[in-house]
């Protein structure tokens, strides 16, 4: 039993959710600040699993939709389906009904996340497709992984407002409670997978390139593409900045923005190695470092009132 659920995490890599989820949830926390970043646990479990099965429907189906050229690139040839570990039928049964387990999520949120979440499934699986005809497939991941937070807000809001009425609050100061927050931060998330995902496909430059799949290494070169990639981090970095002044952080916020900065610098010093050992250590330990940073600062700024800042 555990062997079997060990291979089937394996083959969604359920680990990667360290990726998404701590935006998602850093998006709650702030989108529910009024009550110290807890929504309940009914929220939080919903917006949890709404995001498990978004992303379980999405890697399946780009296992599925990609299991011919993974079978043929030396670096991906020993994944589950192409070496029969996973049946197709199997893989098809798991990509829909983590989709059906996805729309139900969305369902039991609001009205809202229920009207939305057909446009969400449509951009996480969409994504596994655009290889074939786009070079700047990493922008269409950027986006399906940056609705995320978009979610999450929507979520605990059940509603979209720019300029929200919120009693006690005159002026800027209720920019903290509308929706540019989270699209502040959704833009992060964009940029952010732009530059890392362009980092983990100079592992398949040479292959891509002969198959005729596209992408901004092919495009480019690795080396142009790797300086695109760190230009997409640093404005990635500056979201984060515009992010941390309208949620109005301080303090612990501030800290853990100069650490991501140190840990996306010493990303791109391993990149540009492009040896397999390096790029991983960049792709996987560095970025869910930094997003698990996000949601700890992030966190302690809502859940203890003494690092608010008040613009009034």
């Amino acid at each position: 039993m555990l062997q079997s659920l060990y291979r089937w995490a394996g083959f969604v890599k359920l680990s990667h959710t360290v990726f998404a989820l701590p935006f998602a949830l850093a998006s709650m926390i702030v989108a529910a600040r009024e009550h110290r970043g807890w929504p309940g646990w009914r929220v939080s479990l919903l917006v949890v699993s709404a995001m498990v099965m978004a992303r379980t429907c999405a890697m399946a189906f780009n296992r599925l939709v990609d299991r011919r050229f993974d079978a043929l690139n030396p670096r991906t040839a020993g994944r589950h389906l192409p070496q029969g570990e996973i049946s197709v039928g199997s893989a098809v049964t798991l990509c829909l009904v983590s989709g059906f387990g996805f729309l139900a999520s969305a369902w039991a949120l609001n009205p809202l996340c229920f009207r939305l979440a057909p446009v969400a499934l449509f951009f996480v699986l969409f994504y596994s497709l655009t290889k074939r005809f786009t070079d700047f497939t990493h922008v269409w991941l950027g986006i399906a992984l940056a609705l995320a937070p978009l979610g999450a807000w929507v979520a605990v809001e059940g509603r979209i407002v720019f300029f929200p009425d919120v009693e006690g609050t005159i002026g800027l100061a209720a920019i903290r409670y509308g929706a540019f927050v989270p699209l502040t931060l959704a833009l992060a998330v964009v940029l952010w997978l732009i530059g890392f995902d362009i980092i983990y496909a100079t592992q398949d430059y040479e292959f891509d390139r002969k198959q005729g799949l596209h992408s901004l290494v092919v495009r480019w070169g690795p080396r142009n593409a790797l300086g695109v990639a760190f230009l997409a981090h640093l404005f990635m970095w500056a979201f984060l900045v515009l992010f941390g002044i309208l949620s109005a952080f301080r303090f612990a916020y501030w800290i853990g923005l100069f650490l991501i900065l140190a840990l996306l610098v010493f990303e791109h010093i391993l990149a540009r190695r492009r040896d397999p050992i390096s790029i991983n250590a960049a792709f996987f330990k560095l970025n869910a470092i930094i997003s698990v940073i996000l949601l700890v600062v992030v966190a302690v700024e809502i859940v203890f009132p003494w690092f608010r800042l008040r613009w009034y």
